[in-house]
Formats: structure tokens, sequence, C-alpha cells
């Protein structure tokens, strides 16, 4: 469902168990975003537009403009731990 997630991180030279790491997630959970067996929550898709410095839209297959913001991984970390203190999951 979401092929551009493996190019992505690919591209960014990260591994599956370090996008996991990020999301708070197990490496198992997160390889099912990417054969579109399991589909990320919206803060999730957020985080990772963060980590790509890319637009949610380009993730899902919206746009084929890949937007580029100014964030890093620092910044997708923070913002995953941000979600996660919201929902109640730290």
């Amino acid at each position: 469902m979401y092929p551009r997630l493996k190019y992505l991180r690919e591209n960014k030279g990260l591994n599956q168990t370090q996008v996991a790491s990020i999301l708070g997630l197990s490496q198992t959970g997160y390889s099912k975003y990417e054969t579109g067996e399991n589909e990320p929550s919206i803060q999730t898709l957020i985080t990772l537009s963060i980590l790509y410095n890319t637009s949610v839209d380009y993730i899902v297959g919206i746009t084929d403009v890949k937007n580029r913001y100014e964030m890093n991984t620092d910044a997708a970390h923070r913002y995953s731990e941000y979600a996660r203190m919201v929902q109640g999951k730290s």
C-alpha cells in the first residue's frame, strides 16, 4: 500500500530496525507498513514525513512532488515521542 516507504528508507540509508526504533515499533511491525499488511496511523505518517523530509501526500501517493522540509532524524524522533505521550503510550 505504501511502496514509497521502502524507497524513502533506503534513500536515507536506514534499515527497517532503525526506522522502527524511531517509531517505537518492532522491526516486524514496521515491515508490515512497507508490505501493506498494516496501515500506519496519521501520527506515524507525520513522523515518517519529517524523517524523510517529504509530505504525507507523497508517502501515500497523492502527489509525485517530494516537498522538502528542514527537519531531520532528531525532529522525527521528538515528534514520535510527543505523539506517544499525547496518546498515553509513553
